[in-house]
């Protein structure tokens, strides 16, 4: 059998794979692959018919690696038939018997189709070239996807690589031991507080693992997801990781919209064991336990709340540092509340730039308006919520009327030909039954 010879074909697999952090396999896998749209492109350039080859016109045909050798074969398997019509797919019944005489028509043969060494071209080498590097791509990203997958929505240890535009490449590994994989932290997840230098490390959360065939790196790292905050209280409260204690909420406002206001997060917690202070055990003795997240978050502000079944008890505790003293739920369908306060707790309870009362709403799910206590009427607030009522029930009556019109109108009318079919129904009955009745008088009078 002939061979194109490969000088170094061991060693270049050997030390792609050290590389790309790939198994021999894989690499051998990815060359096969490249070596015959090599193939592909000598025979296209070797078309003297100027035949049509589609895109399954090669499926026949595979790639022999000679790892000792150091070369390749190309083979292809062909169909056993009496008249040749296609020599690349095909050969004759008289040809293989002198061969082989026990062969039958319809049987398949392997046949060695490897081009000389000098007319696997230039060209064809090219193709290989590109179609391996391709390759080798599409295996290191279906690599990455098996080995990152599971990790989803976990925290990982980072390492700053380089900048690409606003976005900075991160080094990342699955576990120890494990090669170091290239990951995203775009703009929108990073914090304003931390500083980003080449080579330093961090905690990062893999928010996404990328399945689509694109450019770049296909993990996306966050540094603003509330998983972040999930991740790093579990690690320091054991009470946590242990279900004594569980996160019930989390709300963070990583990026505020102004930059004069800092990063904060509100988390509520929750027990069932009487003996146990969530809040205090998230805190720690003297604060050390949220000290070491607030050093990893970069300073990032942190309120610790407990959570509650009673909605009004919750939102009071949401509002935290603030001193609530009354909270009236306005309309729990709509989830619409009042929050009462003293005047000198109006600009605690609402936060600079409204971001206290804003992550409060969003933790408890709850529209919360806050009120001066001096200032507040309690009979003029529920008369202004009672016609607000009023109207939005009588708004809903209207759509729900003009919904049922709607829906007679799209009935279908009868149409004329049944009515007309009805119509003649009975009649025929009814001549039926006043003939049977007049023949049932004559034979009584007959009688």
């Amino acid at each position: 059998m002939s061979m194109v010879n490969l000088p170094g074909l061991k060693e270049l697999i050997e030390s792609i794979g050290r590389e790309r952090n790939l198994p021999r396999l894989a690499v051998q896998s990815a060359l096969r692959e490249a070596l015959l749209k090599g193939y592909e492109r000598y025979r296209r350039a070797q078309n003297l018919e100027r035949n049509h080859f589609d895109e399954e016109y090669f499926d026949n045909f595979e790639v022999e690696l000679d790892i000792e050798e150091e070369g390749f074969r190309v083979l292809s398997t062909k169909t056993i038939i009496k008249e040749v019509e296609n020599s690349d797919h095909q050969i004759s019944l008289q040809e293989v018997q002198e061969v082989a005489p026990e062969a039958q028509l319809g049987d398949s043969v392997v046949l060695d189709v490897t081009p000389g060494q000098k007319d696997f071209g230039r060209m064809a080498a090219m193709q290989t070239k590109q179609v391996l590097a391709q390759k080798l791509r599409d295996q290191q990203r279906q690599m990455v996807q098996e080995e990152f997958q599971e990790l989803e929505s976990t925290v990982l240890n980072a390492r700053v690589l380089r900048f690409e535009r606003q976005s900075i490449i991160l080094a990342v590994t699955s576990s120890f031991g494990q090669p170091e994989v290239e990951a995203e932290l775009p703009k929108r997840e990073q914090l304003p507080n931390d500083n980003y230098r080449v080579n330093s490390g961090f905690k990062a959360y893999l928010k996404k693992v990328s399945q689509v065939q694109q450019r770049g790196p296909q993990l996306l790292m966050s540094r603003a997801d509330a998983g972040l905050v999930v991740y790093l209280f579990a690690n320091e409260v054991p009470e946590i990781e242990d279900e004594v204690v569980r996160i019930v909420a989390v709300a963070r406002e990583a990026n505020p919209p102004s930059r004069h206001v800092g990063p904060r997060t509100k988390i509520a917690v929750d027990t069932l064991d009487r003996d146990v202070d969530p809040v205090g055990a998230c805190i720690g003795a003297r604060g050390s336990r949220i000290q070491v997240v607030v050093n990893e978050l970069r300073g990032e502000k942190i309120d610790v709340i407990r959570w509650s079944p009673d909605p009004a008890t919750y939102i009071a505790n949401a509002l935290s540092p603030a001193r609530v003293d009354e909270v009236r739920l306005m309309d729990p369908e709509t989830r619409q509340t009042h929050v009462l306060v003293a005047e000198d707790q109006l600009s605690l309870a609402i936060g600079k730039e409204g971001q206290n009362v804003r992550l409060a709403a969003k933790l408890t799910g709850w529209k919360i308006d806050i009120k001066d206590k001096a200032k507040y009427s309690h009979a003029g607030e529920d008369e202004k919520f009672a016609e607000a009522r009023a109207q939005y029930h009588t708004d809903q009556e209207e759509e729900d009327l003009e919904v049922e019109a709607t829906d007679e109108n799209l009935k279908p009318e009868p149409q004329e030909d049944t009515i007309e079919m009805h119509m003649d129904t009975e009649k025929i009955v009814i001549e039926e039954v006043l003939k049977e009745t007049n023949d049932h008088d004559e034979a009584k009078n007959g009688d």
